[in-house]
């Protein structure tokens, strides 16, 4: 009985060493384990931001098409239009001043509208070229 009962306190001492050396090596990690927790979390939440930003200049830049897929035809037509009045008043006209003054007024105007269109067109080329910078940053790893 006394030898078991110093068998049991000489195991429950060893027991203890190797608990208190275990632990004393293990204290630093658990605190690095913890931070490391943190820090992935903290990366998870900021690449579901990014994920979701990147996902919302997508939805702007399939607008900015289907935009400048619906007006490339209006100003086609607008550029048609203007060069037929082009090579019409190079002709020497046989009407009267009030329709040589109705069709100055058509021509200004179309030119009028026709510079809106290129002010237009060249905010949503801007609009794109910023949102391929940002693809682009988006696509590039984060730096760790």
């Amino acid at each position: 009985m006394a030898v078991q009962k110093l068998g049991r306190g000489l195991v429950d001492r060893i027991a203890r060493l190797i608990d208190f050396r275990v632990d004393d090596r293990t204290r630093g990690l658990a605190e690095r384990v913890n931070n490391l927790e943190h820090a992935t979390a903290d990366h998870r939440r900021r690449l579901d931001n990014a994920e979701h930003n990147l996902e919302q200049a997508r939805g702007d830049l399939r607008w900015t098409r289907a935009e400048l897929d619906r007006l490339i035809p209006h100003v086609a037509a607008q550029e048609g239009r203007l060069e037929t009045l082009r090579e019409s008043m190079a002709l020497v006209p046989s009407t009267d001043s009030a329709q040589n003054a109705e069709a100055r007024t058509l021509i200004e105007e179309i030119q009028r509208q026709h510079a809106q269109i290129r002010v237009r067109l060249a905010g949503i080329s801007r609009y794109e070229d910023r949102l391929r910078r940002v693809e682009e940053r988006a696509e590039q790893p984060v730096a760790q």
